[in-house]
């Protein structure tokens, strides 16, 4: 038996450390705590400034209510981008931990390999030997089946041990892959986020110049805001950016979303705010091909129909390129992926009279994005409301209540007061 207890103990070695891979260790678990518990501070300081811009945004034009505005918004980014950073710290933690642990499981699966290596050349010595050599060899016909018995479940523990730490190491690389893909995005979302605070603090310079021209004093403010507020003529001709389209004048844009609104129930300055948005995040606008920012079969398939009916060439039609939050491949102003467009072709051409609908076209693209913002619940007209279906236009319902992706919703509803202000001037 002396052999058999020398591969034994083998065995046994190649499985030590088991409990300490299951388990982590303290201060693992005391700095995990103590990035959640900073995180869940700064998101509830979010969610604070954030239903105080909602409440100052309901007062009426004043130097105290704009100043606190700008510095209600640019503490509120900061404190989102600090939350991202923590947020990226603790999945490099995380992920850092499911290396060392598969480097540990691989590590057992090669001792275990070794040991069951020893094993089977063990056995099969003792498979060729014939029983008097082996009988002889020990000496004690009891001991001699008593091995032979023990080697047999042995290997098929071992065997069936190392198939449990195979398929647990696949399990950890599974998780790993699915953390490096989250700091991926939330890296890539702290890149947006960096964009509106810049924005922002552009705002803020502007706010500066006015304070130091009125000098503080409200009524001088408000002669400084006056002076500034852009004629109703101004503003009508002023260009109104769309992505993979021609810019059109504010006062047809506005026009577009009005009717919208009539149709949908959707307020015009938060459309209005949408496809803004969605030209601002189009650093790469129009310069994706179907063949290779689509998601296909998904999306090229339905592309293709669309441009057929239409008398498009796909190969000239621009799409989005493949973006931080998913695939590319959307048209228009209205950043439709196809799939999703098809969805939507009978109630635009419904509501515009345009049959086949065409995603390029403006008119087309703002009553689609209408629409699908009415079924994301904008239409109820309420912060919150809008503030969902944002994220739900971005990045799906699905994700709708994902901190990760709030700052989309402020940026729009941002631009949508910025935009109220505009169609109020112009009412009168």
């Amino acid at each position: 038996m002396k052999g058999f207890l020398v591969i034994l103990f083998a065995i046994l070695a190649a499985y030590s450390g088991t409990t300490a891979i299951a388990q982590t260790s303290d201060d693992v678990i005391a700095r995990r705590a103590a990035l959640q518990q900073e995180l869940d501070s700064l998101e509830a300081e979010i969610d604070n400034q954030r239903a105080l811009l909602d409440d100052l945004r309901g007062r009426s034009v004043s130097l105290e209510r704009d100043v606190a505005i700008l510095n209600a918004s640019i503490k509120q980014s900061q404190l989102a981008i600090r939350a991202r950073d923590l947020a990226i710290t603790r999945l490099t933690r995380d992920i850092s931990g499911k290396e060392e642990t598969i480097g540990e499981l691989s590590g057992r699966i090669d001792r275990a390999k070794i040991s069951l290596s020893q094993l089977i050349r063990k056995t099969a010595r003792m498979e060729d030997a014939s029983l008097p050599e082996l009988m002889l060899a020990d000496g004690r016909l009891a001991s001699f089946f008593a091995e032979m018995g023990s080697f047999a479940f042995v290997e098929q523990s071992l065997a069936e041990m190392l198939s449990g730490v195979r398929v647990a190491k696949k399990d950890v690389e599974t998780e790993k892959q699915e953390l490096e893909d989250r700091r991926s995005e939330e890296t890539d979302l702290r890149v947006a986020q960096e964009r509106g605070k810049k924005r922002l603090e552009e705002q803020q310079a502007e706010k500066n110049r006015i304070l130091k021209l009125s000098k503080g004093i409200e009524a001088n403010y408000k002669a400084v805001i006056s002076s500034k507020e852009h004629s109703a003529a101004k503003i009508r001709s002023e260009l109104f950016v769309l992505r993979d389209s021609a810019a059109i004048p504010f006062e047809k844009a506005l026009a577009l979303a009005q009717d919208a609104q009539a149709k949908t129930g959707v307020r015009a300055a938060f459309l209005l705010g949408i496809i803004a948005e969605e030209s601002n995040l189009g650093e790469n606008v129009g310069t994706g091909t179907w063949r290779i920012d689509m998601k296909a079969p998904r999306d090229t398939e339905p592309f293709l129909d669309i441009t057929r009916r239409l008398g498009l060439d796909p190969d000239q039609m621009p799409v989005s390129k493949k973006a931080w939050y998913g695939y590319g491949g959307a048209m228009g102003p209205a950043q439709f992926i196809p799939s999703t467009w098809i969805l939507y072709e009978k109630k635009v051409a419904a509501a515009t009279g345009h049959n086949p609908p065409n995603p390029w076209d403006t008119g087309d693209a703002f009553m689609a994005s209408a629409l699908y913002l009415k079924d994301s619940g904008a239409a109820k007209g309420t912060v919150a409301a809008e503030r969902t279906a944002a994220i739900c236009y971005l990045a799906g319902c699905a994700n709708a209540k994902k901190k990760a992706y709030a700052f989309y919703g402020d940026d729009v509803l941002e631009l949508a007061a910025k935009y109220q202000r505009q169609i109020d001037i112009l009412g009168g």
